[in-house]
């Protein structure tokens, strides 16, 4: 059992449930500044634990220390060349990078000078700065893992999946109507909605919280993560009325991380190369779109906004996919990128449950497993955000 405290300090495992909870005690003083919550707090006594909280995990962020990190950009080195020391603010998925470490040559590409110079990838597209080559790669991926639908569905591609975040809300949002349109996703969920939302103080929509408790009058987006970030959960709708417009945020369902059952079939799927393949730093994602208008106001927006995505990121991006699905019909001696990381995430979490055990601290989720048509077997899932917030490998 000592190896795991190697891993898990008792400080640990503090900054991790801090870091973890932290954004729900902000949702609750940003959507109940005037309320009472239950036990009979009142706002200053909440914002008493907001500062006690944010007061602790600042100094257990202070004396954080951890083994010495070569790779992990979540992690800076003391002056002196000591220990380092782990940034637990954010995740950040270098823990694949053994995997495309003993890839190699494999995952390289060069680009001369001349090359990508245009603005326009294909004029004649809907989109017409989707590279065709990271297309073709994102449609042959989605067939071999059987996550999504791609058959009849458009694909715009965005600078993350924030960006497409972004598009979407512009798509969906009346140009003429009287209010901003409600903006909900059901608690816990992504702590940046709200802040993404409203950073642009736009009049076409606005952030308008847990959607379990939304009953508004009039048309709302609803924001469908699943597996759900923070807490991994399969995620339905839960807003029971009429006039919502569901956006599925598909990030972490990839077998890694969760059972592939079924191809989701929504009419708005937002998926991240982060998340399904680990290189965050190269800033790309893809929507399948079904409705073609609602496409070409997506696409309206990226071009507003960034004039188009860098074309350099996405045919790196189409180069990654290739080795994916090459790793999935040839595996290599780690098995495919899905095999390796699957294998990598259960270690984690492994660990993870048998350290917080040891403390008698704190609990974490107990997850029903489901068979994986992908991986062939049977497993619960795996939640990306907490193996990313522990990443120190």
């Amino acid at each position: 059992m000592a190896m795991f405290f190697n891993i898990f300090s008792l400080k640990n495992l503090l900054v991790l449930s801090l870091a973890l909870n932290a954004s729900l005690i902000l949702r609750g003083l940003y959507e109940k500044d005037s309320e009472v919550i239950d036990g009979g707090l009142s706002v200053e006594k909440q914002e008493d634990t907001l500062m006690t909280t944010a007061r602790v995990l600042s100094e257990a962020r202070a004396t954080q220390r951890a083994r010495p990190s070569m790779h992990s950009s979540s992690s800076t080195a003391d002056s002196d060349g000591g220990d380092t020391i782990i940034n637990l603010d954010h995740g950040d998925p270098t823990m694949y990078e053994r995997f495309w470490q003993q890839a190699g040559d494999k995952s390289t590409i060069v680009i001369p000078g001349w090359q990508s110079m245009s603005y326009f990838s294909d004029a004649g597209s809907l989109c017409w700065f989707l590279e065709p080559d990271f297309a073709k790669e994102i449609i042959r991926l989605h067939k071999i893992v059987g996550n999504a639908v791609t058959e009849d569905r458009h694909i715009v591609v965005g600078t993350g999946s924030t960006q497409l975040y972004q598009a979407v809300l512009y798509a969906l949002s009346p140009q003429d109507a009287v209010e901003p349109l409600s903006v909900v996703s059901a608690a816990p969920y992504y702590s940046s909605y709200p802040l993404i939302t409203d950073c642009l103080k736009s009049g076409l929509y606005k952030w308008a919280g847990d959607a379990q408790s939304f009953n508004k009058e009039g048309p709302f987006i609803e924001l469908v993560t699943s597996p759900n970030n923070p807490d991994g959960y399969a995620r339905q709708s839960v807003v029971n009325k009429s006039g919502g417009i569901l956006v599925h945020d598909l990030a972490y369902y990839w077998p890694q991380y969760t059972p592939i059952i079924s191809a989701a079939n929504h009419d708005i799927m937002l998926f991240t190369v982060s998340k399904s393949t680990g290189h965050a730093g190269m800033r790309i994602g893809w929507a399948l779109v079904k409705d073609e208008e609602v496409a070409k106001k997506m696409v309206k927006f990226v071009e507003l906004n960034t004039i188009g995505v860098s074309k350099d990121s996405q045919l790196r991006a189409a180069k990654v996919l290739q080795v994916v699905i090459s790793s999935c019909q040839y595996p290599t001696s780690l098995g495919s990128l899905f095999d390796f990381s699957a294998h990598l995430m259960e270690e984690r979490w492994s660990l993870l449950r048998a350290a917080v055990r040891q403390s008698g601290l704190f609990t974490l989720p107990e997850f029903s497993p489901g068979s994986c048509s992908f991986l062939n077997k049977s497993f619960a899932p795996q939640p990306g955000p907490v193996a990313y917030i522990s990443d120190h490998s």
